[in-house]
């Protein structure tokens, strides 16, 4: 073994993984049977190298999904990475500097988030399922909380409003039926034991034909006559119309307050743009009694997440919000959509077949599920590869390129893709059969 460590062939393995590391993969590799020391190192460097690879790594988005829950939802906007990396090492998280005495780490959102929403308090949690749990618990812990049937929806694989209520210490009251609910369902459902009103953003689906929701105005009444809160679950986090972009009657958070909520709850990775986090926002005192909730530490964000959450903050308030990676892919026109697409395909290998097609692009992330607007994708056949197996070499490449498969065609849709990624996406086109 002390030979096999002084070969310069273990110089580069050494290096880069450690002496305990390369021998533990020597070993492997000796009980084997090999016995060359060449053999025996370039086996255990290759072991190593698969062991210790990263398996969160950066992606190519070719989904047409701008908001991909999978891919990590939001692309961070540069600012914001700046931001979270200064923050990466020690960082004034709960200390005031020019004091020298200990300071609170809510506060370096607060008064952004105050501003931007023109909203009587604000907190930040690790995420909008924490920011629902945290005000359910600090507001109705033993009581009722009414809920649209609906609105009792579920989101992903374990976001599901019931079992949040459960989780709480809240007691689900079902408001009205599936398609129809009125303000009148919810003013019958009231009782001395009811606490809390819930309205929660359809997120991932939409009711059509027979149906009917209350208003926010009619919500806001009913609140208000029983003397109750009023939380809306708005998820998305949208800060502005999105009308522009196709997406119409899509509420941002200060509609919601100006609506009458008491607090509005929201993610901070979905249309806001900033890292993953949740936002309750609001009454001060409904806020204030939120914060003081033992659940709020047991949520409360880190360090590298508040340096992003301020940096997002900020940038809203300045206007540079159609600069953030979503917004300025969302907003690209066709034309330069497909200019782009003819230049990648003006360098693919002669194994593959492509075009540029249309396509349709959705914001996605539990937002506006059914809400498509006009893209444009490179279309992929290959000579000798099935569409699935392409797909699959295409995820295989450093980074990944993640595409989907549609008609026996892969797609990659060039409004994902962001236009400094399309080098490497000319790359992975050059030879897919390496």
């Amino acid at each position: 073994m002390d030979a096999l460590l002084r070969d310069p062939g273990a110089d580069e393995p050494l290096a880069l993984f450690g002496r305990e590391a390369l021998k533990e993969e020597l070993r492997r590799a000796m009980a084997g049977g090999e016995t060359r020391p060449a053999a025996l190192l370039a086996r255990a460097s290759d072991a190593l190298a698969r062991r210790f690879a990263p398996t969160l790594s950066r992606a190519i988005n070719g989904t047409g999904v701008l908001l991909h829950t999978n891919l990590g939802r939001s692309p961070l906007p540069a600012p914001v990475r700046e931001a979270m990396a200064e923050a990466a090492g020690y960082a004034t998280l709960e200390y005031e500097a020019a004091r020298g005495v200990r300071g609170r780490r809510q506060d370096h959102v607060r008064a952004l988030a105050r501003d931007l929403f023109a909203c009587g308090d604000a907190i930040a949690v690790n995420n909008n399922a924490a920011a629902v749990l945290l005000a359910l618990a600090a507001l109705a812990r033993g009581r009722g909380v009414l809920v649209s049937r609906g609105e009792l929806v579920a989101i992903g694989g374990s976001f599901k409003i019931p079992e949040i209520l459960e989780a709480s210490g809240a007691r689900l009251v079902e408001v009205g039926t599936t398609n129809r609910t009125t303000a009148e369902d919810f003013r019958r459902a009231l009782s001395p034991d009811v606490a809390l009103l819930l309205s929660v953003h359809p997120s991932n689906y939409e009711i059509r034909g027979y149906t009917h929701r209350p208003s926010p105005a009619e919500l806001a009444a009913v609140a208000k006559s029983a003397s109750i809160p009023w939380l809306h679950d708005q998820g998305t986090g949208c800060v502005v119309s999105l009308d522009e972009f196709g997406v119409p009657e899509e509420p941002t958070v200060s509609e919601c307050l100006g609506a009458g909520a008491g607090l509005v709850s929201f993610s901070g990775d979905k249309l806001f743009s900033g890292p993953q986090a949740g936002f309750l926002v609001g009454s001060e005192e409904l806020v204030a009694r939120a914060a003081a909730h033992p659940i709020a530490r047991a949520v409360r964000p880190d360090k590298l997440a508040l340096a992003g959450l301020a940096a997002t903050l900020k940038e809203w308030k300045m206007g540079r919000w159609r600069s953030f990676p979503i917004y300025r892919a969302a907003a690209a026109s066709i034309e330069a959509l497909e200019k782009r697409g003819r230049r990648i395909l003006a360098s693919i290998g002669t194994g593959l077949d492509g075009s540029v097609a249309p396509s349709e692009a959705t914001f996605g992330g539990g937002t506006s599920a059914e809400k498509r607007f006009p893209s444009r994708a490179l279309a992929l056949a290959h000579h000798e590869l099935s569409a699935d197996d392409l797909a699959a070499r295409l995820r295989s490449f450093s980074p990944p390129v993640v595409p989907r498969v549609e008609t026996g065609r892969v797609m990659l849709d060039l409004r994902t893709i962001q236009p400094e990624e399309d080098a490497i996406v000319a790359r992975a086109l050059q030879d897919p059969m390496s």
